[in-house]
């Protein structure tokens, strides 16, 4: 901050950079054990931190993300009932397993709908008459 306690251009930058990689993190449920293990969830300020980090969700932030999955993980964040189970290994794993089986089964349908599209394109491609030359 500076001398009157607003941050610079810098600084805002650096923050919102810092942020957004932390917030990310949130994707990853071995991070969240890992914190779990070592009492952060337990700490009043750092959960009062989990809750401005909502911010994250409006859209003109959301669209920084690369992981958007994060974003769940910020809202299962926000319950005391989650923070507890998640320092189970257990319970991380299972939440891992559980993400990639999810991406498995987004990646496989995700190509056959974008295949079935190129399908139908071809298709109305093909079927469109030809333009003819007038003499």
């Amino acid at each position: 901050m500076s001398t009157r306690g607003v941050e610079t251009d810098e600084q805002q930058r650096i923050r919102f950079q810092v942020e957004l990689e932390f917030v990310q993190c949130f994707a990853n449920p071995n991070y969240l054990h890992f914190l779990a293990q070592r009492g952060y969830f337990k700490d009043p300020a750092f959960v009062n931190y989990i809750k401005y980090l909502q911010y994250w969700k409006e859209p003109a932030y959301a669209k920084y993300l690369k992981y958007p999955m994060c974003l769940h993980f910020l809202d299962l964040l926000q319950y005391e009932h989650f923070r507890k189970e998640i320092v189970n290994g257990q319970c991380a794993r299972f939440i891992d397993d559980q993400q990639i089986l999810h991406w498995q089964h987004y990646t496989r349908k995700r190509v056959k709908l974008l295949q079935s599209q190129a399908e139908k394109h071809l298709m109305t491609i093909q079927n469109e008459p030809t333009p003819q030359k007038s003499v």
